[in-house]
């Protein structure tokens, strides 16, 4: 015992001096370690001064301030005389350490003793009313203090103030403050405080703008953090900082509370140069000691995707909790770092820290983030054997892992669960089973789930009408977007991407660039997403112009640069004819990666600039660039282009050093290469030693070598496998015969023209279209259905005309008078 008394120099000198209840009193109110705050008790029952009223409260105190509650309840209860100071001290234990009920029920105990109630009873017993948010009890406690006259105490009326604001009550709040006969910037900054806790930010400012004009009173940090704090909370967070600038301006600087309520809204603006200008000064000001700021710094480097710097603090300043885990696993998540953010998962344990179930859902949703769908299914697995308590969010984001796998059994199995938790009803894993269940193709077991939902959003109605656009059922989607409107929700743009979607994915071009029109005058403007979709639609139909306007919104708002659009401009482009606007919009990309590489690559090929593909894909190779199928498919096509074969043959030999495996279409295009340059005996050794089975396109490639280089026996072969194949195909029937016409084959050129004929087949006539003034013009062979086919005839008429006098033959078939 003398050991642990020597390290409390305040102790000793009371040892070794005089003892009287002053001293004791002035040791108790320093002592902060409860072991020694028992033997200073021990002590003063050792000196006779047991039962003294004055100590007795002093210690009862002293246990509240150590966390013993239990301690300071025993003295309490022990104590044989109490006065208004011992009721206040035990009231206020109770109330600091959360037991609200507990302190008020001692509270209607002392109402009942003949105590004269003194005014600093009151802010104690009206921090309990706030603590339960029991209004009613507040009001009632209010009655006592008129009661009492202790009205006009300004620490009684700022409790009050207080107590009004954090029950939600600011009417009243405001009407005690206009009452006031006396007040103070505490008075003030509880109602700005109440006003910004309820999310009522511009009054919470108002009341602040209104303190400083009331007179002498200037608001001063509190009232400042208050403020900011509020409309951060509350999303506002340009705002916010525009509160943050003119609170300097008024000379007063932010300390580290006021920083750290105002970092989430820095991290959600992701200005980074801002981060970095706050963490400056944090870090001058000596603030980088508070956990909060601290965190809070990790968070805005997180957003802005500079994980390098929020690692580093981290790692060097970071209070290690499962705040600071949690915000590094989502940051690694968010940006592609999956790895390190596993083994921050794994790490956290190992430190003494229970990971919670923030942790696990941060890491099950950021390998669905991440498209690493079993991955995060294993991991909802090891939550489950780990005894972890799945909520919606874990179950929102498992679900989501089966429906992008299509697991549906075990999707079934979750669902189960979540019916087990009363979870099913939750909008986000209803609006998870919903997908679930659309992309199953399931659409009954989908409306039965939404159905469920008790509490439905725009983002479960989104799930379930971009299941029915994936499923082609127009008139359902309509239906729904009606019935959603009437239960008061309005159509946003995850709805209409969601139906774009949906109907892209089933080839209902028209249908897509008709309702992106209507999305436009809806004063909705597109995203990234948006953009995505139309321009494959644009491609498929040839709208260039339409195509031209969505890349001049690409542009505006920066979307251009990104590969995702950048990628599918240049796709657009070269399927449009237009190769040199491909190149332009491929030089855009700021970070150009294999796939806008191979689509350019691609629309070389397309244009038969095989030069051109040959020196842009060398340069791929020199800068480093891992080639795959998709790029030696571009290539070899544009070896097909443009004749050359040994350039062909050394391409297609050059994809075994980077183990890719040829397929079929890489076949195809060396039989197609080797057929048109007249090897055809190599083409067909080829087609023999393919590791895949060949297709139609692989023997008509052949057929079609045969047919130039009129090698009958071969191409005979070719057209018997051809027909093996697809019997039913015309065009086959029409390359033999062409093979024997080339010949001079005429009995067997009758006998093919005679089974065409037997078997009633006829050609699929060629179709083509043409976009002039934002319409759409569709031509068909031997098509009469055009408003315009009679001047259409009449000009190419002309036009046969005109070429006969030029010398040319013009082409035609027997029986295939145009008019």
């Amino acid at each position: 015992m003398n050991s642990l008394l020597s390290t409390n120099q305040p102790f000793l000198s009371l040892i070794n001096g005089p003892v009287d209840s002053t001293s004791y009193a002035s040791v108790l109110e320093s002592c902060k370690c409860p072991n020694l705050g028992k033997q200073i008790h021990a002590h003063i029952v050792k000196n006779g001064f047991s039962g003294h009223e004055f100590l007795e409260t002093k210690l009862l105190q002293m246990y509240g301030r150590c966390g013993s509650v239990e301690y300071s309840s025993l003295v309490f209860d022990k104590m044989p005389q109490r006065n208004i100071y011992s009721w206040a001290g035990i009231i206020t234990v109770y109330t600091d350490h959360g037991y609200f009920e507990e302190a008020l029920s001692l509270f209607q105990e002392l109402q009942l003793e003949e105590i004269c109630l003194e005014f600093f009873v009151f802010p104690v017993v009206l921090k309990a009313c706030s603590g339960l948010s029991e209004l009613g009890l507040g009001k009632q406690v209010h009655g006592l203090v008129i009661k009492n006259e202790l009205v006009s105490n300004i620490y009684v009326g700022n409790s009050l103030i207080d107590m009004y604001g954090k029950c939600g009550s600011l009417d009243n709040a405001k009407k005690f403050l206009d009452k006031m006969p006396e007040r103070d910037c505490v008075s003030w900054n509880s109602v700005v405080t109440g006003c910004a806790a309820n999310g009522l930010v511009f009054e919470a400012l108002e009341v602040l703008e209104n303190m400083g004009s009331s007179g002498n009173l200037k608001p001063n940090l509190v009232s400042w953090s208050a403020v900011i704090g509020g409309f951060t909370q509350n999303g506002y967070d340009e705002e916010a900082l525009e509160l943050l600038y003119r609170m300097q301006k008024a000379g007063l600087k932010p300390n580290a509370r006021t920083l750290a309520s105002f970092l989430p809204a820095c991290a959600r603006l992701q200005t980074l140069s801002l981060g970095k200008e706050i963490h400056g000064y944090i870090t001058r000001h000596g603030f980088m000691s508070n956990p909060f700021a601290v965190n809070g710094l990790v968070d805005v480097y997180r957003r802005c995707a500079d994980m390098r710097s929020a690692e580093k603090i981290f790692l060097k300043f970071s209070v290690r909790n499962l705040v600071s885990f949690n915000t590094m696993i989502v940051g690694y998540c968010e940006n592609g770092k999956v790895s390190k953010a596993k083994k921050l998962f794994d790490h956290i344990e190992l430190v003494g820290i229970k990971k919670d179930t923030i942790s696990w859902n941060s890491m099950i949703s950021g390998y669905v983030d991440n498209g690493l769908f079993n991955d995060a299914l294993k991991i909802f697995r090891d939550s489950q054997y780990e005894g972890v308590e799945a909520d919606s969010f874990t179950l929102g984001s498992a679900l989501t892992a089966c429906a992008d796998l299509a697991a549906l059994r075990q999707g079934k199995e979750i669902h189960s669960y979540a019916i087990s938790r009363c979870l099913h009803s939750n909008p986000f894993v209803g609006g998870s089973l919903v997908e679930l269940y659309c992309k199953s193709g399931d659409l009954a077991a989908a409306q039965m789930v939404f159905d469920e939902v008790i509490e439905r959003d725009i983002t479960t109605w989104n799930a379930l009408i971009s299941g029915y656009a994936r499923c082609n059922r127009k008139e359902e989607v309509d239906k729904l977007v009606v019935t959603m409107k009437t239960e008061g929700l309005e159509l946003n743009i995850y709805t209409w991407n969601g139906i774009l979607a949906g109907y892209m994915e089933n080839g209902e071009n028209e249908s897509v660039l008709q309702l992106f029109s209507e999305m436009q005058n809806s004063n909705l403007k597109p995203d990234i997403y948006t953009i995505g979709i139309i321009l494959p639609v644009c491609t498929r139909l040839a709208t260039i112009e339409r195509g031209k306007q969505i890349h001049g919104y690409s542009i505006r708002c920066g979307y251009d640069m990104g590969v995702h659009i950048g990628a599918s401009l240049v796709d657009m482009y070269a399927k449009c004819g237009f190769i040199s606007n491909a190149e332009l919009a491929f030089n855009r990309i700021s970070k150009p990666n294999l796939v806008s590489r191979n689509a350019l690559l691609a629309g070389y090929a397309m244009h038969g600039l095989g030069e051109e593909g040959f020196v842009f894909f060398r340069k791929m190779l020199a800068e480093g660039i891992r080639p795959d199928s998709v790029t030696f498919l571009s290539v070899l096509s544009s070896c097909v282009h443009a004749g050359s074969v040994d350039l062909g043959c050394k391409y297609f030999d050059l994809m075994k050093e980077y183990n890719i495996e040829p397929t079929v279409k890489h076949y195809t295009c060396m039989v197609d290469l080797l057929s048109r340059a007249g090897r055809l005996c190599e083409a067909y050794e080829l087609v023999k030693q393919m590791k895949v089975e060949p297709d139609c396109v692989t023997w008509g490639s052949l057929l079609g070598g045969c047919v130039i280089h009129r090698n009958v026996g071969l191409g005979e072969i070719a057209a018997q496998k051809l027909i093996e194949l697809d019997p039913n195909n015309s065009g086959n029937y029409i390359l033999l015969a062409n093979l024997y016409a080339s010949s001079g084959r005429w009995d067997d050129l009758a006998r093919t023209r005679q089974i065409i004929k037997d078997r009633g087949m006829q050609k699929s006539p060629g179709c083509s279209w043409i976009e002039d003034r934002d319409e759409m013009h569709v031509f068909l062979a031997y098509d009469r259905t055009h408003v315009r086919t009679e001047e259409i005839y009449e000009t190419l008429d002309n036009l046969s005309i005109q070429m006969k006098k030029d010398g040319y033959t013009v082409d035609s078939l027997p029986n295939c008078n145009m008019k």
